[in-house]
């Protein structure tokens, strides 16, 4: 159930980033047309676009959190027993909680001491440009309690202990050798070929 109610979440998410990234993409495309054709402009487009990549950023952040795919290295985790997995997998969860926590008391404290400070051009509060650290903190925080939950109560398998996913270019890459491996292998050319 929950899972299920993170999925929808998560897709709640990705549907407000496309939103964004379609109205800054108006903005900024519909303010460069205007300035250069009828020299005029939409006046709000520079700070509204801003904001929105702020946003965009940041809810960008707690999706890649909810699949993995942050940056991160396996060299060392992934030849660890599955003891020393799970402690890392800990380890990585309890300082990314700290480090959250971190984040969140500082956009926390910035959000309420801009309430009262408006945007030049919007006039809207500065606060809400901060917001976005701490909608982005409390969605980081509850996906990792979620995860620690799982490691914890043991609904983790071995593979989902090493959170680091390749490259879309590297799993071409090792395709396309895998590719060359096997046909030297039937021509012969190959380390177990014949011809010289």
């Amino acid at each position: 159930m929950i899972d299920a109610a993170l999925e929808r979440f998560c897709r709640a998410i990705d549907i407000l980033i496309a939103a964004l990234l379609a109205v800054m993409v108006v903005l900024v495309f519909g303010n460069v047309v205007l300035r250069y054709a009828f020299n005029s402009g939409i006046t709000v487009s520079e700070e509204v676009s801003r904001w929105f990549f702020v946003w965009l950023c940041f809810l960008g952040a707690v999706a890649a959190i909810k699949d993995g795919g942050h940056l991160g290295t396996d060299m060392l985790v992934s030849r660890l027993p599955l003891a020393g997995k799970k402690a890392c997998m800990l380890a990585g969860h309890l300082l990314m909680l700290y480090v959250t926590w971190l984040f969140l008391d500082g956009s926390w404290q910035q959000a309420r001491i801009n309430l009262d400070v408006a945007a030049p051009v919007t006039g809207a509060p500065v606060a809400l440009f901060y917001a976005s650290g701490v909608v982005f903190s409390v969605c980081a925080g509850i996906l990792l309690l979620l995860q620690l939950a799982r490691l914890l109560t043991g609904r983790l398998g071995e593979r989902d202990l090493v959170r680091v996913q390749e490259s879309e270019e590297q799993a071409e890459l090792e395709i396309v050798q895998a590719g060359l491996v096997r046909s030297d292998a039937q021509r012969g050319d190959g380390p177990g070929g014949t011809r010289p």
